[in-house]
């Protein structure tokens, strides 16, 4: 991991605390896969890190940009319509209201919800959340790095819904 990814994902957990999201610096390392260390356009023009697509309202704005889906076993480039925040803290408040108000209706988001840990966490979450069949492994992968294979500060969840 390079150093400016690293303050990325060290400067971005105090964001995903301020949002209360779940396993904070796991989600960081989610949103780092998923923007490209907030490099994305999606990120730099929308506050936009975990690929949040255009809900039934857009509180915040809306993005019309091109994105890359695995479907039916090959990457295809689709165009879609994007979340917009004002702030970063923003994203992850969405974020984490997403994964509750789509529990009900997703096992896998109720299971990454109940986690006891970080890596059933985001091996949870990534089964519905992506297409990307290795998403977990790389978000696993970006967490381990970052923290030097030790338990990171902020790796304990806020609370369970």
């Amino acid at each position: 991991m390079t150093l400016d990814g690293q303050q990325w994902i060290d400067g971005m957990v105090e964001q995903a605390l301020v949002a209360n999201h779940i396993w904070p610096r796991m989600a960081v390392c989610e949103a780092a896969l998923e923007s490209n260390y907030g490099k994305s356009q999606l990120a730099r023009e929308g506050n936009n890190l975990f690929g949040m697509k255009l809900h039934s309202h857009a509180n915040f704005g809306v993005l019309s940009l091109p994105t890359k889906e695995f479907l039916d076993g090959e990457w295809v480039t689709i165009n879609a319509q994007w979340m917009k925040y004002v702030t970063i803290a923003d994203c992850f408040a969405d974020r984490m209201r997403t994964l509750i108000r789509l529990a009900p209706m997703y096992p896998h988001y109720q299971a990454a919800l109940m986690a006891t840990d970080a890596h059933e966490y985001v091996n949870e979450v990534s089964k519905t959340w992506s297409t990307d069949p290795n998403r977990a492994q790389k978000v696993i992968q970006i967490y381990t790095q970052s923290s030097g294979g030790a338990p990171p500060t902020g790796s304990q969840p806020l609370q369970t819904p």
